[in-house]
């Protein structure tokens, strides 16, 4: 039996968790959605990656880097080499499905500073990691759909714990989930 292609994200961006994510995201400003989305993909996907590139530190200095830009410590000069080096860090993990997934999501998180879609896109990273990583290289589509909707929940409910009611300035998004 031939294994199935493993995808490099999954999720869907019609779910229902999807689509809350999309509208909450859209109340909340650049700098939330990036504190929220580093600190998120810090707790869910680092550790994927850590599992099987212990030694790499990319990723880490990449999400110090950030959070110290985010604090005012830091120039986006002094933090746009630290993002290379994690979007390098998930290519030089190609061999690792799970760890190159967490590596992409964890990387595209800490880029939310920049660009605040990527609050949202990350997580399709993640799911892929989280899903490879707790099911294994081997299962259904089903059970990796499942697997990251679960996901895409944990991240809607721990969005709506930090989300900021009537924030002064929220972000302007054109979603375009449609591709």
């Amino acid at each position: 039996m031939l294994m199935q292609k493993l995808r490099k994200m999954l999720g869907d961006p019609k779910s229902p968790e999807c689509v809350s994510l999309m509208r909450l995201m859209e109340t909340q400003s650049k700098a939330t959605l990036a504190n929220w989305a580093i600190a998120f993909a810090k707790q869910e996907y680092l550790e994927i990656y850590q599992a099987e590139c212990s030694r790499d530190t990319r990723l880490c200095d990449a999400v110090r880097a950030c959070e110290a830009y985010l604090a005012g410590n830091k120039t986006l000069g002094e933090t746009k080499p630290l993002l290379r080096a994690a979007v390098q860090a998930a290519r030089d993990a190609a061999d690792k499905p799970a760890a190159q997934a967490a590596a992409r999501s964890v990387s595209t998180a800490c880029s939310t500073i920049q660009t605040p879609t990527n609050a949202l896109g990350f997580l399709f990273y993640g799911a892929a990691a989280t899903a490879y990583s707790r099911a294994g290289l081997a299962q259904t589509a089903e059970v990796y759909s499942r697997l990251a909707s679960e996901q895409f929940k944990r991240a809607l409910d721990s969005l709506r714990r930090v989300c900021i009611s009537d924030e002064q300035h929220p972000v302007k998004i054109n979603w375009d989930c449609s591709k």
